[in-house]
């Protein structure tokens, strides 16, 4: 798969993905190429055999939200979106000021909060590689005990330089293992067309260390 399909922008050498203006000038630009414009199959599939209505919801590195206005489609009401982007931040406030949903500009590596639910869709892909290791003790620190991450994870590699970033399952089995038991890690037979067979869905609980 060519990332050409899901690549937000073309980064020259100088450009720096972890500085919150680069990520801000690819809403103002529109070089959203990532974006689905729905709620990505295999999350939605995810979301609908859920009965608890009440856990609280992170949606880390949002994006547009679909996934946010579904869910309270369903009747979840305790969302919350994290974007470093204050261009889309401000959008989406917008969008979803009739709703009660929390939209907070921040850096997800300086969120604080706990949540039942955190999904990743588009976030992981988009970090730096190097920031991986932090971000799985994040998300392992904002879930409560027992707490799931869910979502997806791309199972190719890339043939431009990234963002998207990708990997395969063996090397997120080694990130992710210290920190989460893995319920289900598998590729997607539901994806998006673009995207079959290069999709692995995931749904990891929290390890509980003894302190």
């Amino acid at each position: 798969m060519d990332n050409n399909e899901i690549s937000c922008c073309e980064p020259n050498k100088n450009d720096d993905i972890t500085k919150v203006k680069f990520w801000d000038d690819q809403y103002k630009q529109g070089n959203t190429g990532w974006d689905l414009k729905q709620v990505s199959p295999p999350i939605k599939a995810y979301f609908d055999q859920l009965v608890d209505h009440k856990i609280s919801i992170l949606i880390a590195g949002c994006g547009n939200a679909y996934e946010a206005e579904y869910l309270y489609s369903l009747g979840f009401e305790d969302i919350t979106l994290v974007d470093i982007s204050e261009t889309l931040v401000k959008s989406l406030r917008e969008k979803f000021s009739h709703l009660p949903i929390k939209i907070l500009h921040e850096d997800i590596f300086q969120h604080g909060g706990k949540y039942d639910l955190i999904v990743e869709q588009t976030l992981f892909c988009a970090i730096d590689p190097s920031l991986r290791e932090d971000y799985a003790k994040k998300m392992h620190d904002l879930l409560v005990d027992n707490g799931k991450l869910v979502g997806l994870l791309f199972a190719t590699e890339f043939e431009k330089a990234g963002p998207p970033f990708g990997g395969n399952k063996e090397e997120y089995e080694k990130l992710f293992a210290e920190y989460f038991e893995f319920k289900t890690f598998e590729l997607c037979y539901n994806s998006i067309g673009p995207r079959l067979g290069n999709e692995l869905f995931f749904i990891f609980s929290k390890i509980k260390f003894n302190k």
